[in-house]
């Protein structure tokens, strides 16, 4: 099963590489167009760069949360951090566009499903990458301080299975 999908992949990355060299230069974009949003050529940030703040309203304010590219509320590219304290959680929910999550330490814990139940999931270990396709109900716990780093394209939506379950909701009572 595994050879077959390597397989597969290589395939896909040959087809798109040759069919990537036969494309012929694009047209010049007409003066009244909008100019697209631009990313650097290059960048870096090392752990000591990182600026942690506040994460959005979606998430418990127990988190710490830090953008390392682009900007996650609007279109385009980008990747974003989350420092999460041991025993947090983020309730069931989905987002409209694929999730990617790369554990950088602790434990993360990861579950699909529109209930919460930490008896179940997958044991997301520092250096394992997971992902989440749009639409599908998940959730996930840490074990340990934990750090996530998440990218994808914007703008990043969270919507809550069970809107009560939104950390704005529990504050507003």
């Amino acid at each position: 099963m595994n050879r077959i999908f390597l397989t597969m992949m290589f395939v896909a990355l040959a087809v798109g590489t040759v069919s990537a060299a036969d494309e012929k230069p694009a047209a010049k974009t007409p003066a009244h167009s909008a100019p697209a949003a631009t990313m650097p050529d290059h960048g870096m940030t090392t752990p000591d760069d990182i600026k942690w703040g506040p994460p959005p309203p979606v998430f418990d304010p127990s988190a710490q949360f830090a953008v390392l590219a682009g900007n996650p509320m609007a279109s385009g590219m980008y990747v974003v951090r989350l420092k999460m304290p041991d025993g947090y959680k983020i309730m069931p929910h989905w987002h409209p566009t694929t999730e990617n999550i790369t554990v950088i330490s602790g434990t993360f814990h990861f579950a699909t499903g529109d209930k919460f139940d930490n008896t179940k999931g997958a044991t997301m270990t520092a250096g394992t990458f997971g992902f989440v396709g749009p639409h599908m109900n998940h959730y996930a716990w840490a074990e340990g301080e934990t750090i996530v780093q998440v990218h994808g394209m914007g703008p990043f939506k969270l919507t809550y299975v069970n809107p009560k379950d939104a950390p704005t909701a529990a504050a507003a009572k």
